[in-house]
């Protein structure tokens, strides 16, 4: 897996495709997250509250958003 996304990144003149998709999709997806961690953590209630993650939730929150955006834009790079 890391060979192919070596070669993708280093695929000529096409690094920003695979930057900017890995930054739209890293900024839509913790927002994403966040939504989704309210609504399980308060899926007992009437009313969705929006809360801060802890230290702990964020950094399974963002190890899990960086495996995705790492395929997402490996995946948009390659079908560029």
């Amino acid at each position: 897996m890391f060979g192919i996304l070596y070669k993708l990144y280093h695929k000529k003149g096409a690094f920003h495709i695979f930057l900017i998709s890995f930054i739209v999709f890293a900024i839509l997806n913790i927002i994403e997250n966040v939504i989704h961690y309210n609504i399980g953590k308060t899926s007992n209630g009437n009313r969705l509250e929006i809360t801060n993650p802890s230290k702990k939730d964020w950094k399974k929150i963002i190890i899990t958003m960086f495996i995705f955006a790492l395929l997402q834009g490996a995946l948009t790079l390659y079908l560029y």
